[in-house]
């Protein structure tokens, strides 16, 4: 079963860092692409409510027995195949893993013109997984 104080508060943590880079996100990329400090920040929020959903799906995952994801994205899938979240959303979950690991890994760099355009809809996505888990927690 799992355990819901680990995993409401990591979702406490998401709600946080995603409310940072809403907080931070300026009104132009150009001020976006001319302040490397505001670039790392939001970066590090993305990637720690990332990190956060990450955790929660595994923890889940586990918790119920459902097997071991390969992967953060088939971690997802896996909470969709439970009908904890759906398909859709599991899968624009699996594409935020995908950024993560391109802001841990430093692979060539974060685009910042992209992350700028993105992070609306990112942010919205990880709102809907904090609510979807909610539900699932009964919180």
């Amino acid at each position: 079963m799992t355990d819901r104080s680990i995993v409401l508060q990591k979702l406490a943590t998401l709600r946080d860092h995603v409310e940072r880079v809403r907080r931070r996100r300026p009104d132009t990329v150009a001020t976006l692409r001319d302040d490397l400090d505001l670039q790392d920040a939001i970066a590090l929020s993305l990637l720690v409510a990332i990190q956060e959903a990450t955790d929660v799906a595994f923890h889940i995952v586990s918790d119920e027995g459902w097997g071991v994801p390969a992967s953060y994205a088939e971690s997802f899938v896996a909470l969709a195949s439970h009908g904890v979240v759906g398909a859709e959303l599991a899968t624009r979950m699996g594409q935020a893993a995908g950024l993560r690991n391109r802001i841990a890994h430093g692979y060539a760099g974060v685009d910042v013109d992209r992350l700028w355009a993105e992070i609306p809809d990112g942010l919205a996505t990880l709102d809907e997984f904090s609510a979807a888990i909610a539900r699932y927690l009964g919180a």
